[in-house]
């Protein structure tokens, strides 16, 4: 597998680098496996079939760069993409020049011009929009399209159900723009929620009155639910970038990415002493210290420090796992490494956040959240390197 480098990281200011972790001045390492996400939208794609398997790219694909993750994605089959803004749509278009792209967020007034120059098509949520659409395209000459998005329990974005029936005289009088019509499920990772059964109803029943329409309900999570689900495509996010879309089981995905920071010293604790904001660790015994180079200003959360009778995150360091002491500084954290041998570790070494069998998941637990929220949060600082089977250019 060869180590390749995106010669324009999309929307980050993030280096990246052939020999990061060789780079002196890499004061952390996050390397993005694409193979992983190709065999994870693969897994995803044999479960679905016949449905096509859309990928989801929105937050810069869940901050592991929007550019060669689409590339990645398009060359393995994938037709269809699904991003939250047109920034992110540009971004899109500019790795997959035939590629379906979709925006969630919909459009403003006044926006369709920049539809149409990338060619790409709001998902329409409210009457409101949908006629400013409209306006535009019989102005325009526009013919691209949309998606309209239909409200069956989310209470987020959608047309209302009696609004969607409203809009069926003009999909049986042909000629009505509308590529795609969709809903989104609340509690997909749940499958035995009561409203996943709601939800499924009531856009079958709207769904099956928009004639010659695809339509899509299903997330990552609804592609383990019953085939009822997955209609004609299913969008999936989260799953491809190796978070668990089926929580009560085993993760049936490849992870993706590795988080590897910068030791930048050991230091020697008395017992007794404290460490950290706040003091809240004591060390109970005298401690060996490894400073590295990540807080929570990378996205590596302040609720996964620890304190005296709480258990922190573990780090890996020279292969074994070890416990955070004390509390997640802006840039720094302390890794009790006092159980590793001696000159184990040494001012320059890398301690590995995610990976060596650390994952997304496990650290969304000490963080008190969900696998997304951390692989979003990914600070700026980190240098970015992308590992492919293919060499690309």
């Amino acid at each position: 597998m060869n180590v390749v480098t995106d010669p324009k990281p999309p929307e980050t200011d993030a280096v990246t680098s052939t020999s990061a972790e060789q780079d002196a001045a890499a004061t952390g390492v996050l390397t993005i496996d694409l193979d992983a996400i190709v065999a994870n939208w693969r897994t995803l794609e044999s479960r679905v079939l016949p449905a096509e398997c859309a990928a989801v790219v929105k937050a810069n694909a869940y901050g592991c760069g929007t550019e060669p993750v689409v590339r990645a994605l398009a060359a393995a089959g994938c037709k269809t993409f699904f991003v939250a803004t047109l920034g992110e749509a540009r971004a899109a278009r500019a790795a997959a020049r035939s590629a379906t792209i979709y925006v969630l967020d919909g459009c403003f007034p006044n926006s369709g011009a920049h539809f149409a120059e990338i060619d790409c098509k709001p998902v329409i949520g409210d009457l409101n929009e949908l006629a400013e659409w409209d306006m535009f395209c019989r102005r325009s000459g526009w013919t691209g399209g949309a998606a309209v998005h239909i409200d069956t329990g989310m209470n987020r974005l959608g047309l209302s159900l009696a609004d969607a029936e409203g809009l069926v005289p003009r999909i049986n009088a042909g000629n009505h723009g509308i590529t795609l019509v969709m809903s989104h499920l609340a509690c997909a990772e749940t499958p035995q929620h009561p409203l996943n059964g709601r939800q499924v109803a009531s856009f079958r029943e709207i769904a099956s009155q928009y004639a010659n329409v695809p339509a899509s309900l299903a997330n990552s999570s609804g592609c383990f639910l019953e085939p009822q689900f997955q209609f004609d495509l299913v969008r999936t996010g989260a799953a491809l970038y190796g978070v668990n879309p089926t929580p009560e089981a085993a993760n049936p995905m490849r992870p993706v990415v590795e988080l590897k920071v910068r030791i930048i010293q050991v230091r020697d604790v008395a017992r007794g002493d404290s460490v950290g904001y706040g003091a809240t660790w004591t060390a109970r015994r005298p401690t060996r210290l490894a400073i590295a180079a990540a807080g929570y200003a990378d996205g590596y959360f302040r609720a996964a420090g620890g304190a005296d009778g709480v258990r922190s995150a573990e780090v890996i360091v020279a292969g074994r796992r070890c416990p955070i002491a004390g509390r997640i500084s802006m840039d720094l954290m302390a890794i009790d490494i006092t159980d590793l041998p001696d000159k184990a570790v040494r001012r320059g070494h890398m301690a590995t956040l995610i990976g060596d069998g650390v994952t997304v998941d496990e650290l969304a637990h000490h963080f008190g959240t969900i696998g997304y929220e951390v692989l979003t949060s990914f600070g700026r600082r980190f240098t970015r390197v992308y590992k492919s089977g293919e060499t690309t250019s």
